[in-house]
């Protein structure tokens, strides 16, 4: 019994592994001719598990070819035309995606993505998952016109922009313009972004982006026109001026009573004062007390020596 119970746990253990170790992708991606895509590889990582191998595969044509491999000894890119165009990411373990640049009509086809493990018991585990790529050209979408941070109303002398925003099979062209009233537009640049690093007001008016690629050549897709304006920045009048901004001559408040108040120097200024006179009044008190004390004492009073001749006799 003990057995079976050993057996089943050991089975459970070992589905419960391979479940995590799932691969997961798409069955569908659509690239666009000369852009970039990625087809995703991805699963969990188990411990006591541990990947051995790693290949991309392509099928077209009733023919299947490997284009990526990595295994201990490194990364190798086994089809020549996809030299310096695809890669999997190193340092995200349980991410195998295959990134392709520079996309090209015959790229389209069958992928598959295989994922060897090794147990610690060094038995392996296979899966696999096949994702269908289709590249198509695109032509070049109407652009749509994106205000920097600041909007359409930036004040003056702030750094504003427009970027001008397409899709569509790279490379595409850009051209910006000023609107003129009665005449063609006038020429600004030739990026996706047009810049102003001071706006003024001259830099008011209407503007419009164009954008074409090497789909349907000749067809020119312009957007709709913006208005970019310049708002003066707040202007403080004397009116509302804060208190502050006045002479400090100026600058007085007033107390409960109604009278404006001194600042704190003029006030101990006033209390130095006020001691001194009356530090002046005590010692001129004083100086006449001393005086008149010394004066009551040097004078004798005449009727004393009768007083006391009375009273001998």
């Amino acid at each position: 019994m003990g057995a079976v119970v050993l057996l089943a746990v050991m089975v459970t253990a070992f589905v419960g592994c391979k479940a995590l170790l799932d691969l997961s992708g798409a069955a569908q991606v659509k690239g666009v001719w000369m852009g970039s895509t990625t087809l995703p590889c991805t699963y969990t990582p188990s411990e006591g598990f541990t990947q051995q191998t790693l290949t991309w595969s392509m099928e077209r044509d009733l023919s299947t070819s490997t284009i990526f491999r990595r295994d201990s000894s490194g990364d190798h890119i086994l089809l020549s035309r996809f030299r310096n165009r695809v890669s999997v990411p190193k340092s995200s373990p349980g991410d195998a995606s295959l990134h392709i640049t520079d996309l090209e009509i015959p790229d389209s086809g069958h992928y598959t993505c295989q994922v060897i493990w090794r147990s610690e018991n060094y038995s392996l585990v296979t899966k696999e998952v096949t994702t269908m790529v289709k590249v198509a050209k695109v032509a070049v979408t109407k652009p749509v016109i994106v205000a920097g941070e600041l909007g359409l109303a930036v004040p003056v002398g702030a750094k504003a922009s427009l970027t001008c925003v397409a899709q569509g099979s790279p490379p595409i062209t850009y051209r910006w313009f000023r609107a003129v009233p009665g005449r063609s537009g006038q020429l600004l640049g030739s990026e996706a972004e047009l810049v102003w690093n001071s706006l003024q007001p001259s830099n008011v008016g209407m503007y419009y982006c164009e954008v074409q690629n090497r789909v349907n050549t000749g067809i020119v897709q312009r957007s709709d026109a913006v208005e970019l304006t310049v708002r003066d920045l707040p202007v403080t009048t004397d009116a509302h001026r804060p208190a502050t901004d006045l002479p400090e001559a100026a600058v007085t408040s007033e107390n409960a009573v109604g009278y404006p108040e001194t600042d704190e120097t003029t006030q101990s200024s006033q209390r130095t004062h006020l001691y001194l006179i009356i530090l002046i009044a005590v010692l001129g008190g004083a100086v006449v007390f001393l005086v008149i004390f010394a004066i009551a004492c040097t004078r004798k009073p005449k009727n004393v020596l009768p007083f006391l001749f009375r009273i001998h006799l």
